[in-house]
């Protein structure tokens, strides 16, 4: 004799448990700020909290059970279960919000970033909230009434649930109705459906990207003066990950993070600059195109070229040299050297990890072999997390106890602060031989050379509980958005282009954004074309035409 020990269930009971296991474990981050933006728990808001749990119960049980039919929940809720207990890590343990910028910049980080995510506490919650919630949907048995049976059972559960909600929006909408207006971050708090919107609005987005990369600049032309002029120049941009302007000492931070960089004669620091975007896959593509973060979407910037191939279509020879998770597209149709891939014996590689400096070698042939005017982009690793600590090499621990573990609840923020603060010393001391390395260049290649810096975007590290970056721009913290930039020219590149320098140091305190970039680095170069805005080129009013 045979028994069947699995337990049996309702199908229509079976999604209304299922709907309320979804809204209660896995949103804690969610119900946390709903509370806290609705008053906080106390038995005059017990009513709207339990009403508003109900009401979204509710409707994941309406969604539920259109798709409530053999051989169709089951697996559905498995991908549910495993997908949500993952994003309920990261949401609770970085305080992330999920929109379509997260989802691509998941999809397009690499093994490496990817894999510094890993953790004990996030294979035990997937295990825990994924892994054994699936076992039990796999092993309980549902049992469906007969199919027109089953379809009016389901037409009565989605009316009923349709009027109990309708009912429960007229009696909290006063309360419902500013509180979603003014604390937009809950539509990107509430899982699943934040990262199934957000799923849908990138595959849409990759869907409807053009084929065809629509030429940009070809008109482009260097003044004849200038670019006749027998000194080559060199400039190198270098892109910086995940430095925020704030833990920068050039711009008042207390502890001494330039100290290299502060003694830097003629170096041009510019203390009040945005970012385009809160994540590389963003802001990277944004702001080397010409559209500016009004206008920017992945789509547009990847129809159409950019400011290298601008450069390109001037003659400058253009060449990327990346020590990250790659260009985004930007650098596809010039040459392209990847750095971060460790090698046996280097000095600057680590393990799997390679330094910044890295992007250093050979530069200086590089520069000499050049046969005209060369721009260089290098980027960084910088200060990407969580592992700050790797970032950097052992000579650069300036500050501590630093936080060693990706696990960030188990260091203190002065440790977590502490190891980036560490990666914004090494980014000093790597801009610092940048510029160091070009002034020889100048000297024994008889040449111009000029260095422009500007990072990515921000980092929160730990400010109203938020960790990392890629927060929807919309909702940003300041700490993800506010970014360093400089620049330093050295006396025949401000020569050879007529840039007044006192006229520029007078104005790095005035707020700019990436949107300045493309313009500025087209005005710096003098580089002619229908494309270029002076208004937005932060050097304009301190480039005397000749």
């Amino acid at each position: 004799m045979k028994f069947n020990t699995s337990p049996r269930i309702n199908a229509a009971a079976f999604t209304l448990i299922a709907s309320a296991f979804l809204v209660l474990v896995y949103n804690t981050t969610f119900w946390r700020t709903f509370i806290d933006a609705t008053g906080q728990l106390s038995l005059a808001h017990l009513p709207l909290h339990v009403g508003s749990f109900i009401l979204i119960v509710l409707l994941f049980n309406g969604f539920l059970t259109l798709i409530n039919f053999r051989y169709v929940l089951k697996p559905v809720l498995i991908v549910l279960f495993m997908a949500t207990a993952a994003t309920s890590y990261f949401m609770n343990q970085y305080g992330t919000q999920i929109d379509r910028a997260m989802i691509q910049n998941l999809v397009e980080t690499d093994v490496r970033e990817a894999r510094e995510l890993l953790n004990l506490k996030l294979i035990l919650t997937v295990g825990l909230l994924g892994v054994l919630p699936s076992l039990a949907v796999w092993r309980v048995k549902i049992t469906y009434p007969a199919w027109r049976r089953d379809l009016g059972i389901k037409f009565g559960i989605i009316a009923v649930s349709a009027l109990v909600i309708a009912a429960l929006l007229f009696a909290f909408f006063k309360t419902l109705a500013p509180t979603l207006r003014e604390h937009r971050e809950l539509r990107f708090l509430l899982t699943p459906t934040n990262y199934i919107q957000a799923v849908h609005s990138y595959v849409r987005q990759k869907e409807s990207e053009a084929v065809v990369v629509a030429p940009l600049g070809t008109d482009a032309v260097r003044s004849l003066a200038k670019a006749g002029n027998r000194h080559r120049s060199v400039t190198v941009i270098v892109v910086g990950e995940t430095a925020r302007a704030m833990n920068f000492s050039l711009n008042g931070y207390a502890r001494a993070t330039n100290p290299e960089l502060a003694r830097q004669p003629g170096l041009i620091n510019f203390s009040n600059v945005q970012s385009c975007g809160t994540a590389t896959a963003v802001s990277l593509p944004c702001v080397f195109s010409a559209l500016g973060r009004e206008n920017y979407t992945d789509n547009k910037a990847r129809a159409q070229q950019g400011l290298l191939d601008v450069l390109a279509h001037a003659g400058f020879d253009v060449l990327w040299r990346d020590n990250n998770s790659g260009c985004k597209g930007t650098c596809d149709r010039v040459r392209y050297e990847d750095m971060s891939q460790p090698v046996a014996g280097d000095r600057f590689c680590v393990g799997d990890e390679c330094y910044d400096e890295r992007l250093l070698e050979r530069l200086p042939e590089i520069i000499h072999n050049a046969p005209g005017d060369l721009v260089v982009v290098l980027h960084q690793k910088g200060s990407h997390g969580p592992a700050y600590w790797k970032r950097y090499p052992a000579a650069f621990k300036r500050f501590g106890p630093v936080c060693e573990t990706n696990e960030l609840e188990k260091c203190s923020r002065e440790a977590i602060v502490a190891a980036y603060d560490n990666t914004i010393v090494y980014t000093d001391h790597f801009l610092n031989q940048t510029i160091e390395l070009l002034k020889k260049s100048a000297a024994s290649d008889d040449i111009n050379t000029a260095m422009l810096y500007f990072s990515d975007h921000g980092e929160s590290l730990g400010e109203n509980n938020m960790y990392l970056h890629g927060a929807p721009y919309i909702i940003s913290p300041v700490e993800q958005r506010s970014v360093p930039m400089m620049l330093w020219l050295s006396d025949g590149f401000a020569s050879r282009f007529h840039i007044d320098r006192r006229c520029l140091a007078a104005r790095a305190g005035q707020a700019f954004s990436h949107d300045n970039v493309f313009h500025s680095v087209l005005g710096m170069l003098s580089v002619s074309t229908a494309v270029y805005n002076p208004r937005l080129d932060i050097l304009s009013p301190c480039t005397k035409d000749e």
